[in-house]
């Protein structure tokens, strides 16, 4: 089975949850974007593709079915690609660590445009420092302290109780904060050794690393929803 995934070329956002767990499944997938140009999103944007509606990349085309939504995604592709375990219960608790993941990605975009997002960011800046300031002192806090505690009340290895899409999402996590916020997850890591030490598992994993050094694996930029702004980053 070929899957089509679409998202804006370019850009190291939310598609790279998805194409993390496809990279990692060993799945045969196509970036249309980067094949065809972004112009090959609009047709389903703008409604004149038959079937499913998305209301934004990224997507993922199977056969005529359409899935949006990296959450809806991952939760289709985690027992195609051997990436969740069998049991339902399982599949259901993955799908909430992911939704939970998916919130903190929405504060992490909100530090760089916490007004709107069709403003630059500078036209918010100023209201961007107050907000990353409370991202680093209370919100990062609380939910990397959060995803630490998961890991240690399941095995101190996984997420769940074997490898997942999971564990591949907390790694995207840890590299756009590293990226992001080095000063802030600095001042943090001694109370993250489960999720560090996830971390280097994940980029240790053959097809993770091999994907890491490849042209595919875009690089974060000031594009994406991981941003470096050092004025963001403060030391105090």
């Amino acid at each position: 089975m070929r899957y089509q995934l679409y998202y804006w070329s370019g850009i190291q956002g939310r598609g790279e949850f998805v194409r993390l767990a496809l990279e990692d499944g060993g799945a045969d997938y196509v970036d249309v974007a980067r094949e065809k140009g972004d112009s090959a999103i609009m047709p389903f944007l703008q409604g004149e593709h038959p079937g499913q509606l998305p209301f934004a990349p990224p997507f993922l085309k199977v056969g005529r079915r359409l899935i949006a939504q990296v959450a809806a995604i991952l939760d289709f592709l985690g027992p195609e690609l051997k990436l969740v375990p069998a049991s339902a219960a399982a599949r259901q608790y993955a799908l909430q660590l992911q939704l939970t993941i998916a919130d903190l990605v929405t504060e992490v975009h909100d530090t760089h445009h916490p007004i709107a997002s069709g403003l630059y960011y500078k036209d918010q800046a100023t209201e961007a420092k107050r907000r990353a300031e409370d991202f680093r002192r209370n919100r990062l806090p609380k939910f990397l302290g959060y995803f630490e505690d998961v890991l240690v009340r399941s095995n101190g290895q996984h997420a769940l109780a074997a490898h997942s899409y999971v564990d591949l999402s907390l790694f995207q996590i840890i590299s756009g904060l590293d990226y992001a916020f080095p000063h802030a997850m600095e001042k943090i890591q001694r109370t993250i050794p489960h999720l560090r030490a996830l971390a280097e598992r994940v980029a240790e994993r053959p097809r993770i690393e091999a994907y890491l050094a490849s042209p595919r694996r875009i690089a974060f930029n000031e594009d994406g929803i991981f941003r470096h702004y050092a004025e963001l980053d403060s030391t105090r």
